[in-house]
């Protein structure tokens, strides 16, 4: 039977409990063998300066999975030289273990950008699309959007069950620079980590 892998990408700026419980619930509900956590590089999409460093985040990232055997840590794109594309990442992943079958989980946000990603139709025919979806009244929008791109690429997606988590890292950004508690919004050892470096305090 072929591995079942998550990837949960993103900017990770910096992770946070969300980010944990999205990945433990998509683990769960699609029967995944392992979460792996890949902070994004040069994002074509994200040209902000006050993004620390692939390493930093990266670093961060690693704490938080510390003590959870089925979550790891990539630094695949945080390492690529260049550009981060997740027709590339995707590409590279399915070259290092052909036999495993990939699960990208994501946003709503970015299930409703995905085809104006770099090769859409190659990301939806060599992996499963797995949306999580924020908030409330966006589920209907979604499943549209889903809709649409299995007729149009024939692709897999699936829409994980619905969990509200109010937590953001614009948002935890901001109460660190107002020096107000984000405690219980991320893992201690990444709070500690943030603390140590003073990042965000003068964004």
């Amino acid at each position: 039977m072929a591995k079942k892998i998550g990837i949960l990408g993103g900017t990770f700026n910096p992770v946070h409990n969300g980010h944990l419980i999205l990945a433990e619930d998509a683990r769960e509900y699609l029967g995944l063998d392992e979460v792996i956590f890949m902070p994004s590089g040069n994002s074509y999409m994200k040209r902000d300066p006050d993004i620390p460093s692939g390493e930093v985040r990266a670093d961060m990232t690693a704490l938080a999975l510390e003590g959870n055997p089925c979550f790891s840590l990539s630094r695949l794109e945080t390492e690529r030289q260049g550009a981060t594309y997740t027709r590339d990442t995707l590409a590279q992943l399915i070259a290092q273990e052909p036999d495993a079958r990939y699960y990208f989980i994501l946003g709503a946000d970015n299930l409703l950008t995905l085809e104006t990603w770099k090769e859409p139709a190659f990301i939806l025919q060599n992996c499963v699309i797995a949306a999580a979806v924020r908030g409330t009244g966006t589920e209907e929008k979604m499943k549209k959007i889903a809709s649409h791109l299995i007729y149009e690429y024939h692709g897999d997606i699936r829409i994980l069950p619905a969990r509200f988590m109010d937590i953001s890292s614009s948002e935890i950004r901001k109460r660190i620079r107002e020096h107000k508690s984000v405690r219980y919004l991320l893992p201690d050892k990444v709070l500690a980590y943030i603390e140590e470096h003073k990042l965000y305090q003068d964004l």
